[in-house]
């Protein structure tokens, strides 16, 4: 049984055939089921006629996308091969649908973007690129979809996968693999495509199963955020899901934001007693010292832990339909902690070109993504995006109703 485990993420510009790609993944991977197929293949012929089924209609799940035909919201799709398993996304491509986008990316260690090779390099891949980018997804796979429709043709493949390097270059993104497909008929998907007998690279499906995964977070400093405490026998023992790095006993400790040090005394992992455990494995410890510890302490390496805050500035995509405004109170989650905090100050993200507020602008409108500065009424201690996509990440909750309004990363 495959072990390893691969976030994925799709996106692209409207009828590029994301959708289209993920269901022949899926066909071709063989994690369609008969009575699956046999639906899809019924619907095909109601909307198509006589013809290959339509195998975008594995993913277009909700009855909106069905009669719109586009992709609203993320579907999320889980698939196996003998090498590796896969969770993937299918994100939207329309512009209003960004913040989907931005959701269903911000855990993929891999990035699937879809060209259109008779249209090329449109204004929504620059924005998806950016957002990738933004994300700090490791992987990104140009997808130049469509190839039959292009006459298979080798210099089209070659300028569009030469614009996209430029633009890469640009932002920063990481390693890029361009890949000429055709979704529709499966070509360089699974399978070696005869009609494009130039491109000697790797399939889609071979790259995903080959593609190292992220970075390990048992290499990263370790990062405790305690979920509960435990009250047993006049011990109190702290529960939480390791966000990073290897936790060892006898290992000196601070506990934040209250920058408390102390030892770990124990560590218990399912009952058992351990000398140690690493990410993403959940616990309990018990510490040398009796100390105030809730739901929200931070415990870290005493030689590594971050400095707590009140001053917190964070680029943030806005998910609710009500703007984000300057001034307006909130509560910041990291992690397990949840303070109030206040915007201070909304600025444009420059990188993301019309995606960012403009310039001067006191709010944030939904799929607007911008820089805000945060004033939080107790300390929070936070590490940064670039160190840690994990504990770099947060929300902007309303403090009444409790709607999730604006997805961030920690800049500082």
């Amino acid at each position: 049984m495959p072990t390893s485990l691969l976030r994925v993420a799709t996106a692209g510009s409207v009828d590029d055939g994301k959708s289209t790609l993920v269901g022949r993944l899926l066909y071709d991977s063989k994690s369609v089921f008969a009575d699956q197929l046999a639906a899809v293949e019924e619907a095909s012929r109601r909307r198509h006629g006589a013809g290959a089924a339509d195998l975008a209609l594995l993913t277009d799940g909700l009855r909106a996308e069905r009669e719109q035909g586009i992709t609203i919201d993320v579907a999320y799709r889980y698939f196996a091969t003998p090498k590796r398993r896969f969770i993937l996304a299918d994100t939207p491509g329309h512009v209003q649908y960004t913040r989907n986008m931005v959701t269903g990316a911000s855990t993929a260690e891999l990035l699937i973007l879809l060209v259109d090779a008779r249209k090329g390099i449109v204004t929504q891949t620059r924005r998806h690129a950016a957002v990738a980018a933004l994300l700090r997804v490791p992987h990104v796979v140009l997808a130049v979809n469509k190839m039959d429709l292009a006459g298979n043709d080798e210099a089209t493949f070659a300028a569009i996968a030469a614009e996209f390097a430029t633009l890469a270059e640009n932002l920063s993104i990481g390693t890029v693999t361009a890949i000429p497909v055709s979704a529709a008929t499966g070509d360089n998907v699974a399978t070696p495509a005869d009609t494009m007998p130039w491109y000697g690279g790797p399939t889609i499906l071979e790259l995903l199963e080959t593609v190292p995964s992220g970075d390990d977070p048992a290499e990263s400093p370790m990062r405790l955020p305690v979920q509960y405490v435990i009250r047993s026998g006049g011990h109190r023992a702290y529960a939480g899901q390791l966000a990073s790095g290897v936790l060892r006993v006898g290992e000196r400790v601070t506990v934040l934001p209250e920058c408390r040090s102390t030892t770990v005394a124990a560590i218990d992992l399912l009952g058992t007693s351990v000398p140690l455990a690493w990410a993403p494995q959940s616990v309990s410890i018990r510490l040398a010292d009796d100390l105030e510890v809730g739901r929200g302490a931070l415990i870290a390496p005493a030689h590594a832990a971050p400095e707590p805050v009140c001053e917190v500035r964070a680029t943030v995509c806005q998910l609710d339909e009500r703007a984000l405004r300057v001034g307006e109170q909130v509560e910041l989650r990291h992690g397990t902690r949840s303070v109030p905090a206040v915007v201070q100050d909304i600025e444009p993200s420059p990188e993301l070109g019309d995606l960012s507020c403009a310039p001067g602008a006191d709010r944030l409108a939904v799929n607007e993504i911008g820089r805000v500065l945060l004033r939080t009424d107790r300390p929070v201690a936070l590490d940064t995006y670039a160190a840690s996509r994990l504990t770099g990440s947060c929300l902007l909750v309303d403090p009444d109703g409790g709607a999730t309004r604006a997805a961030g990363i920690v800049v500082t």
